[in-house]
């Protein structure tokens, strides 16, 4: 879910726009730069990057002021970990924003939906399954991908109509009839895009996918 125009006060501006920078400055501190710049990393990791921001081009108006598309950013996390994730997801943000597809003024409003949520979301998830499941390559691309890839699509629509209505510019009521109801169908493309990138990605190219080890998920299964 991403927010089509700056529909919130001058003071929620303010203090989304500090915890953006907040978390900005967390994920630039603990970044893996170096990993980054090894053989076919930084491409595969610009790649994806593009193909989010073609991705994120392809979206359509759900109520005023609040856009959905598929977001993508569980693959991008599994990928590259939490702070690549996050600064990717910033970077994709404005790259649709210069394109044209989105407004500045809502900008730091979807980074929240669209990259501090679902890519920390996203990584909590992988921490649990890691601690309390097996690890297998089916556990891998069916739980880290395609659940918790399409969960993390459906926590952030209801976070995105949460900051709607806490802006006073929907009542609950118009949302709980005319929005939440297709929310459930938003899981399964969601999850299936992912489930369909990191199924890819771990068959051909395993070495660019940070949380993914044939040694863990392969040897001897």
């Amino acid at each position: 879910m991403e927010f089509a125009s700056s529909l919130f006060t001058t003071g929620s501006l303010w203090i989304i726009s500090i915890l953006d920078a907040l978390f900005v400055v967390l994920a630039l501190r603990h970044a893996p730069w170096r990993r980054l710049a090894e053989s076919g990393r930084s491409n595969s990791y610009f790649a994806m990057l593009v193909a989010l921001m073609l991705l994120w081009g392809m979206r359509t108006e759900v109520t005023i002021g609040l856009q959905y598309h598929l977001l993508g950013i569980t693959s991008l996390t599994l990928m590259f970990g939490w702070s690549l994730g996050l600064i990717g997801s910033i970077l994709a943000l404005l790259g649709v924003t210069l394109a044209g597809w989105s407004q500045w003024s809502a900008l730091p409003f979807s980074i929240v939906t669209v990259g501090i949520v679902p890519v920390s979301l996203t990584f909590i998830s992988l921490l649990v399954v890691r601690a309390y499941l097996p690890k297998h390559f089916f556990v891998f691309v069916f739980v880290n991908a395609f659940i918790a890839g399409g969960l993390v699509g459906l926590i952030c629509g209801f976070i995105a109509v949460a900051m709607l209505v806490m802006s006073g510019v929907h009542t609950p009521d118009r949302l709980l009839d005319g929005v939440m109801p297709f929310f459930p169908i938003m899981f399964f493309p969601e999850g299936v895009l992912n489930g369909w990138i990191m199924s890819l990605v771990v068959v051909f190219k395993p070495d660019w996918v940070y949380s993914f080890s044939d040694e863990e998920y392969l040897a001897g299964k």
